[in-house]
């Protein structure tokens, strides 16, 4: 099975050499015992004074302590007061805040090989509570009190879709939270579909199985868009081949680093009191930070418009999605250097590009563009439909972009379509080609 591990860089962000003193959130369980109390009194001498975010408040000396509200509470050890309740229920049915300690100890304390490591974060595969895990460490990219955080990963950990890979909680220390996502045995798409070790194959041969994948993510961000529960909309902001994992087992897609921009504060929201000043309104969404902030995006994924603003959208997304379902046709990279002989250097070439020559040329060229390794074995026309609306999602300008509403509708007509060929062919093998057009 592909794999989705990354080369370790040399911009890996690392922890503080001793977590535990910069710790201002971490939240104790309700205890059900002296002992337990008399542990989270000894935590509680953490000193938020290292956190940005808590800059004049001190921890009390007796009872357990938690952040709450822009302030420190302190229950005695006998019982817990309304306050912990409170922000229980603003969490799923789980708790969904660690104790900083309890990441420490799932990391060696940090030393823990990485998982994968960017300019951006840093992940760890690991055990947490006797579940596997990635956890993801992160910078935040703007300041955001503890209530604020709270409100929007109760949120979050209460959306659930298929599509998904599942938030289970999070803490913060310092500048950085940890985010504890569900651990899926698979891939991401990118190395399903371009495996450096065997360029040849792909577990994704057969033709059926892209269009599902292709729908899985479109239902998944549309979610996103429209049925979070949210006073506003939310954006997703990372959406990339190397963001989706294929599972193992069923080959279904899953999107990564669900709430990740809003939880780290890449992306500032209106709340729903702005939303009723607009009057219905869509919301607007605004670059957070100062104009020094570093752009959240990745080459050949980035709208236009996001380039020059920093501002993500849904219709940044909408662009980001297209350009996956190009490289799901494809298999080709969504931006790479190709080596031009008649200039005698590399060109940059985007899998846009090589999208729009093909459907412009036809059948014939739609059919030089699709990846070599389906082997023919799919309809011309549902591909060509499909390219067709790759394209439209990643229009120049976004108001020509769909909706994802309307995306998902037109992705499960084609996948209706498929369906249909497949059984017309007989369950045609992957490996048998009907195509006479020349390569």
């Amino acid at each position: 099975m592909c794999k989705s591990k990354k080369q370790l860089s040399n911009d890996v962000i690392e922890p503080s050499n001793s977590p535990h003193s910069n710790n201002f959130s971490t939240m104790p369980r309700k205890s059900s015992s002296r002992k337990s109390n008399k542990s989270h009194k000894s935590s509680s001498s953490t000193d938020p004074n290292s956190s940005s975010l808590s800059n004049n408040n001190s921890i009390p000396s007796t009872g357990s302590s938690y952040y709450y509200k822009d302030s420190w509470v302190t229950t005695s050890n006998s019982s817990s007061g309304p306050p912990l309740s409170r922000l229980r229920e603003n969490l799923s049915e789980k708790p969904h805040i660690y104790d900083l300690s309890e990441i420490a100890a799932a990391t060696n304390n940090f030393s823990l090989k990485p998982f994968s490591s960017s300019s951006s974060s840093t992940s760890w595969k690991c055990s947490i509570r006797g579940q596997n895990v990635i956890l993801i460490q992160r910078k935040f990219r703007r300041p955001m009190n503890v209530s604020e955080l709270v409100d929007r990963l109760g949120v979050i950990c209460r959306s659930h879709h298929s599509s998904f890979v599942k938030l289970m909680g999070a803490t913060i220390s310092g500048n950085y939270i940890y985010l504890v996502y569900e651990y899926i045995q698979g891939g991401s798409l990118a190395d399903c579909l371009r495996n450096p070790r065997n360029p040849h194959f792909t577990v994704l041969s057969d033709w059926l199985t892209r269009v599902k994948i292709a729908e899985e993510i479109a239902h998944g961000l549309e979610y996103i868009h429209h049925s979070t529960g949210l006073g506003c909309n939310f954006v997703h902001n990372h959406i990339k081949s190397t963001s989706i994992i294929i599972s193992t087992n069923t080959l279904n897609a899953k999107i990564c680093h669900f709430g990740t921009a809003q939880l780290c504060g890449e992306i500032t929201m209106d709340t729903e009191e702005d939303s009723k000043k607009r009057g219905g309104k869509m919301p607007e969404f605004k670059r957070s930070g100062s104009g020094a902030m570093k752009l959240e995006g990745i080459r050949g994924y980035m709208a236009p418009e996001f380039q020059q603003t920093g501002v993500a959208s849904e219709k940044s997304d909408v662009y980001a999605f297209g350009v996956v379902i190009l490289e799901l046709l494809s298999g080709q990279e969504a931006l790479k250097h190709r080596f031009d002989e008649e200039w005698g250097g590399y060109v940059r070439v985007s899998v846009i590009e090589t999208a729009k020559a093909a459907v412009e040329e036809g059948g014939g060229g739609v059919r030089r563009w699709v990846d070599k390794r389906l082997k023919d074995s799919y309809p011309v026309d549902v591909v060509e439909k499909l390219a067709r609306l790759g394209l439209e999602c990643v229009a120049e300008d976004p108001v020509n972009r769909p909706d994802m509403g309307w995306v998902v509708g037109r992705i499960s007509h084609l996948y209706i379509e498929s369906q249909k060929w497949v059984e017309k062919m007989g369950g045609l093998p992957t490996d048998f080609s009907v195509s006479l057009a020349p390569r």
